[in-house]
């Protein structure tokens, strides 16, 4: 069975940081492409970053030098580093985890919410 889980989310001001993780268990974790996606109420869910299994990525502009995907493959964890962090930020953040072959699973969701 396969489970994905997010953690790290919560309430931080402008301007800070937080780093969320994701826990995946039951896949062979290296060969997916670890994403992040967010959504707000009302909104479509955005793909914020992704990490293939060799380690390239690729952001959203408007998180561009400000947020870091990261993958430990031994661990089976993904991470997302955000830092400077702004009000238009906040948001449901969700883990997916995604093979061209249509293998697609999704973690729950942690809230980060930015404001002062």
């Amino acid at each position: 069975q396969v489970h994905v889980v997010e953690s790290g989310g919560g309430l931080v001001q402008p301007g800070g940081s937080l780093r969320l993780s994701c826990a995946a268990s039951g896949i062979i974790f290296s060969v997916y492409t670890m994403r992040w996606y967010r959504q707000t109420p009302g909104k479509q869910r955005e793909l914020v970053a992704a990490i293939t299994g060799g380690g390239s990525s690729n952001y959203l502009d408007s998180v561009k030098d400000r947020f870091t995907i990261s993958r430990d493959n031994v661990k089976k964890t993904v991470y997302l580093q955000m830092n400077s962090l702004k009000p238009e930020d906040t948001a449901v953040y969700y883990c997916n985890a995604f093979l061209m072959t249509g293998m697609d699973y999704w973690g729950q969701g942690t809230q980060v919410t930015v404001s002062s």
